[in-house]
């Protein structure tokens, strides 16, 4: 536990530190492997992805259609599926700009979390890769043997749950908001609106349209790490 002020570098990872939507990727990378129907499986995928994009998205119903292939091959084999997954998608889309933003806040002595609404199981091998020891992400509730279920554990790091995470983690550090002395979060997507608007420097990078208009119209910083 520590009662030290610090100093909090938060960052999302689809479409902010990535250049792409981890999750998305993997379900697509799981149709390559012949573990989901092509046709179906790529068309549900993206229909969840557009309700992600637009604000809709019923996340309970999404985690349980992504952790699908994982439940039904199970974690032992899905965990080295996963490997091949960061050698041949993730580890290549890495960009030497977003590995230095990060380093940028860690140099500064800065704790750096990652602040996703993409489940555990894809993001955490994703997070150590950029160096960040630190991940909210969504959990998966388990069963006995340690298999997923297809359900959350907890509160899911979405939207407004972004915000109560992040609390929940300071908390299990004996801390607070007013115990944090200055706070970042980069994010392009209008679903992490709840949480730009809590830290100290919000920062728009690579945002969407609709927080594109929202962080020029309150002067916000505007980043464009990907072009």
């Amino acid at each position: 536990m520590s009662l030290q002020p610090i100093r909090l570098a938060l960052f999302d990872l689809d479409h902010t530190l990535l250049p792409l939507d981890s999750d998305h990727a993997w379900g697509e990378f799981t149709v390559k492997l012949g573990w989901r129907d092509a046709h179906t499986h790529s068309r549900a995928n993206d229909a969840f992805y557009a309700q992600y994009k637009a604000g809709t998205l019923d996340i309970a119903a999404y985690v349980r259609f992504a952790t699908s292939a994982v439940r039904e091959q199970g974690q032992a084999k899905s965990d080295l599926a996963h490997a091949r997954f960061m050698e041949q998608v993730i580890r290549p889309a890495i960009r030497p700009q977003a590995i230095e933003l990060v380093r940028e806040h860690q140099r500064a002595g800065d704790t750096v979390v990652i602040v996703t609404a993409t489940n555990e199981f894809v993001t955490r091998p994703i997070a150590q890769a950029f160096g960040v020891d630190e991940l909210i992400a969504i959990e998966l509730e388990r069963d006995a043997q340690g298999e997923p279920t297809g359900e959350i554990r907890g509160t899911p790091s979405f939207r407004e749950g972004k915000v109560a995470r992040v609390e929940q983690w300071l908390a299990a550090r004996g801390l607070s908001w007013d115990r944090v002395a200055n706070s970042s979060f980069y994010s392009d997507s209008i679903n992490d609106l709840s949480l730009l608007e809590k830290v100290h420097q919000p920062v728009a990078t690579n945002p969407d349209e609709r927080l594109g208009a929202i962080a020029a119209e309150r002067g916000w910083r505007i980043l464009t790490l990907f072009p």
